[in-house]
């Protein structure tokens, strides 16, 4: 991680001094969709929310690599999938203000288990296939807590060909006349694909 500061000109010609910018590394994160219309998620321990919570398939971009190499490498790592197609939903910078990193956002279709996962972390993880239909209540639920994760999801849906609202349904675009259809609403329960560990615990921290 890198901080520093630095004068900034305003265009009416004044200058914000010691203005702070951080620097961490950019990072890709892939919504994978199955061919049954499943996001495949982890749930996993992230100490920066202190908890354990889903999210998706992510890692950092090493020095010189393209950014759908990193999604691949990380979706097939921390999953054991592979995708068949593959396409940009944008870059985006995680701070308006101080930069930090920028997030590559791929949507990965016809997503389908090849091997175990081995993501080498030291981190349990489990893998989950969720219907694409739940989606919108685990984000209002807060059980997504990662806004990476949360903000690529978004994207997904809206590709998709979906509209969400804050209570969780979900509305199709309109089609045909400008008509309106609505998908029934079903509660449909998600299970593991495949459980790296037994049960993943929240370890204990020291706060300085």
């Amino acid at each position: 991680m890198e901080v520093g500061e630095e004068d900034v000109v305003l265009p009416d010609g004044r200058t914000v001094e010691g203005f702070l910018w951080v620097r961490t590394r950019d990072f890709a994160i892939v919504v994978p969709v199955t061919e049954r219309d499943e996001i495949v998620m982890v749930r996993s321990y992230k100490h920066g929310t202190r908890n354990v919570s889903l999210s998706l398939p992510a890692g950092y971009i090493e020095e010189g690599e393209d950014p759908l190499a990193t999604a691949k490498r990380e979706l097939k790592e921390e999953t054991g999938y592979k995708a068949e197609a593959w396409s940009s939903l944008g870059r985006y910078v995680v701070d308006g203000n101080y930069g930090v990193a920028t997030e590559h956002v791929f949507l990965a279709r016809g997503a389908r288990e090849v091997t175990a996962p081995d993501s080498g972390d030291l981190e349990e993880i489990q893998v989950l296939r969720v219907p694409r239909v739940e989606i919108p209540t685990l984000l209002s639920r807060g059980e997504v807590a990662q806004l990476s994760s949360a903000a690529a999801l978004g994207l997904a849906l809206v590709e998709l060909g979906e509209t969400v609202s804050r209570s969780g349904l979900k509305d199709w675009r309109p089609t045909g006349e400008g008509r309106r259809t609505r998908r029934d609403r079903r509660l449909v329960r998600y299970g593991p694909s495949r459980s790296v560990s037994g049960s993943i615990g929240t370890p204990s921290f020291i706060t300085a």
